[in-house]
């Protein structure tokens, strides 16, 4: 599987962004696609994830519900962040998650990532 995120950019505080992650290969093996985010100097974060294919059931991180909200299109094999009142702890380099689960084993595999950067 392979993944390729895109959308991040310079936005003020209060902004939205959306990210955008396509899947290719095998992912008709796929359970789970979602997001984490770094900061350099600091361990990756979970941020959202939803489920695949079906049900679409989805999570998040405390620091954003209510502003993120993550979505899928099954059929392009993609995933979506839509982020709204950015703060500026929201900066980070974002990763495209995908995960893959079978008799208790877990595959998983991470896009290239895209920078948020939140700056007045």
């Amino acid at each position: 599987v392979q993944l390729q995120a895109s959308g991040g950019g310079l936005v003020q505080p209060g902004g939205s962004l959306r990210l955008s992650c396509a899947a290719s290969g095998r992912t008709d093996r796929l359970n789970v696609m979602g997001w984490y985010r770094q900061v350099p100097g600091k361990q990756r974060e979970y941020v959202a994830d939803i489920s695949i294919p079906s049900g679409g059931n989805t999570n998040y991180a405390d620091s954003v519900k209510g502003r993120f909200t993550i979505s899928r299109d099954n059929a392009k094999n993609a995933v979506y962040l839509q982020m709204n009142s950015l703060k500026l702890e929201d900066t980070a380099v974002y990763y495209c998650n995908a995960r893959r689960v079978l008799n208790g084993v877990q595959w998983n595999y991470w896009g290239q990532g895209t920078l948020v950067t939140v700056s007045s």
